[in-house]
Order: structure tokens, then C-alpha cells, then sequence
């Protein structure tokens, strides 16, 4: 049975995303893409998709307008979908993440699923429409798969744990030793971005969006700047077509030896011309965020994953 696409007149993309197709000359074509994989429901195998996954990526904002990316961990069935329209998720969240205040009914949450080991991806945006003590209910606006690249393959187990047990907790305004260390290392971060007026309709909300690379491809610049490279994608440009018409940001890293998470939250804008993108190996273009907010957990993921599988870039199947 055939999956039917975007149904409405409007774009499946908002005016910022619309300026920065325009600016690079694919807004044509991405439009008609778009219309035919972004969809105002679940389809079945993006439904089978979500149950099966251990893990589930959140993005959402805080009361004073910052995004904050999280993660969300329970049995395989801790995300389900009762009907095409609704995503359940029973999990409650990470000691010390975001998530745990920002989390009420009624707000735009963005959702991506991601299978490390298989190098798959899908996107769903929508708004909470119920909370309880053991989860909350999504009501799904926009939902969509991504292309594998840049994804570093990685086999996992899920061990014991409790949400409630606390575990080493540090605000931070600075990144320092700790948090260099776990960024320098890095070749996967996520990030959550939002454009929420009103005046958007249906293509307002918050999106949660996957970054990789090769391990330290992040940039620190200084104790609270970070500069990361843009590579080829899908021309859709929902993280920076965010930033375009909203400059405030939220990131997560995760050490996937030890189960540390670093969460930050600040503003970024996008460098689209100069030398500096010459700089990195196959850049289109750089992601500068400064840090205004922090919080670094320790041993808080109970997941712990393999060494990455850089085969696919480095056979040419995969790309940087």
C-alpha cells in the first residue's frame, strides 16, 4: 500500500528553511521531495521502526527559549504507536537531563530514532499532548527518514539501571578539562534547534538532528566556543533553517565507553562563505555555537556501545 506524502497546499518547510533552499538554488527540487517523504502521520514502518529502538533522541525548549537535546533509554516497546497520529513513549528521564524540567504537556518536542549499528534514521516533530508519571504521548506533526551518511556504525547492550539513582552532576557556564577531553574524542553529537511562531503553522516546532565525523571533528576554539563542519546532506536544512530565523541551540555528547552525557545549550550561526570552511576536509560550510549553559552527568546512560566501524568512509560506501 502506497505511503501518501505531505497533503497540504502550504510547504512541508518553513520560511527559514525556504530562504536558505532559495540561497543555494535547490528550492525546487527540494520541494517536491519533501512533499513526497514528509508526512503528517506515521507510516508502518517508520511505527515497527520506533518499538524496536532502546534509545530515542529528544529535542525540546526551556521555559527561557533554549533548545536542550536528550535521550531517552528503556526496553525495546518503551516507544510505541498506537495509531498513525500518536507516538507513546513510557520512559522517564536520565537523572540530570533536561528533559526531567522541560517536559510538560502541551509543548513541541522533536524526536529522532537512530540505529547506530544499522545506520539508520527517522524524525518525528511534534507536540506533547499528555505527561504522566511514566511517560508522555506525542501527537505527530511532520515525520521523515534521513540518509545514513556520516553516521558511525556501533553495536550496543543496554545494562540495568535506575532513572532515580543519582549519579556526579556539574553545571557549567565553561567547558573545561572534562568536557574538552569528551569533545576532543568525539565523532557523534546531536543537536536540537526550534522555530515556534505561531505564524508557521503546521511546519512550526522543534527539531533533533544527528552530527558526525571523523573523531575530533568538532572544534574548540575556546572555553566556550565550538566550530563544526557542514558536509553534503539532503538539502533539507531543518537544523539551519532554524538558525536562521532562531539563533539559539542545544547540543548532547555522549562517551560511549563510560555512559557520560554533556549537555549544552546556547546560540549558533552558520558560516556559509570565507577560508575558514577550506580548513576542513570536504566542509560546505561551519556551525559556530557558543556556550551559555551546561551540565556535565556522569555514568548516567546505561548503554554502552562498541568502537565505531569507520569502514563504509573508508571504502568510499559512506561519506564525511
Amino acid at each position: 500500500m502506497a505511503n501518501p506524502g505531505w497533503s497540504r497546499t502550504e510547504s512541508p518547510f518553513h520560511p527559514g528553511e525556504l530562504a536558505i533552499q532559495t540561497r543555494l538554488g535547490v528550492q525546487g527540487r527540494i520541494d517536491q521531495q519533501g512533499r513526497r517523504i514528509i508526512r503528517e502521520y506515521l507510516p508502518d514502518q517508520h511505527r515497527q521502526f520506533f518499538a524496536q529502538l532502546p534509545y530515542v533522541i529528544v529535542g525540546t525548549v526551556d521555559a527561557f527559549g533554549y533548545p536542550w537535546a536528550s535521550i531517552l533509554v528503556g526496553k525495546p516497546g518503551f516507544l510505541s504507536s498506537p495509531d498513525e497520529h500518536t507516538l507513546q513513549v513510557m520512559a522517564k528521564p536520565l537523572f540530570g537531563d533536561p528533559l526531567a524540567i522541560t517536559l510538560i504537556n502541551g509543548i513541541d518536542i522533536g524526536l529522532l530514532g537512530i540505529e547506530l549499528h544499522t545506520r539508520r534514521r527517522n524524525r518525528i516533530n511534534g507536540i506533547v499532548t499528555a505527561t504522566s508519571a511514566d511517560g508522555f504521548s506525542v501527537q505527530v506533526g511532520q515525520s521523515f527518514g534521513n540518509c545514513p551518511q556520516y553516521i558511525q556504525a556501533r553495536m550496543f547492550e543496554l545494562g540495568e539501571y535506575d532513572v532515580t539513582t543519582p549519579k556526579p552532576i556539574y553545571a557549567l557556564t565553561k567547558l573545561g578539562e572534562a568536557e574538552r577531553n569528551l569533545i576532543g574524542m568525539a565523532d557523534t553529537f546531536f543537536i536540537a534547534t526550534a522555530y515556534q511562531e505561531e505564524s508557521a503553522g503546521a511546519v512550526k516546532g522543534v527539531d533533533v538532528s544527528h552530527r558526525g565525523g571523523k573523531p575530533g571533528f568538532v572544534r574548540m576554539d575556546d572555553d566556550s566556543t565550538l566550530t563544526i563542519p557542514d558536509f553534503a546532506g539532503n538539502h533539507h536544512f531543518n537544523t539551519f533553517g532554524n538558525l536562521e530565523l532562531n539563533p539559539h541551540a542545544g547540543l548532547v555528547f555522549v562517551d560511549f565507553n563510560q555512559g557520560n552525557l554533556l549537555y549544552l545549550t546556547g546560540t549558533a550561526k552558520v558560516i556559509w562563505e570565507g577560508d575558514e570552511i577550506s580548513s576542513y576536509a570536504g566542509a560546505e560550510r561551519l556551525l559556530r555555537f557558543h556556550l551559555e549553559q551546561g551540565y556535565r552527568v556522569q555514568g548516567s546512560l546505561p548503554l554502552r556501545w562498541s568502537n565505531p566501524d569507520f569502514s563504509p568512509f573508508l571504502n568510499g560506501t559512506g561519506s564525511w
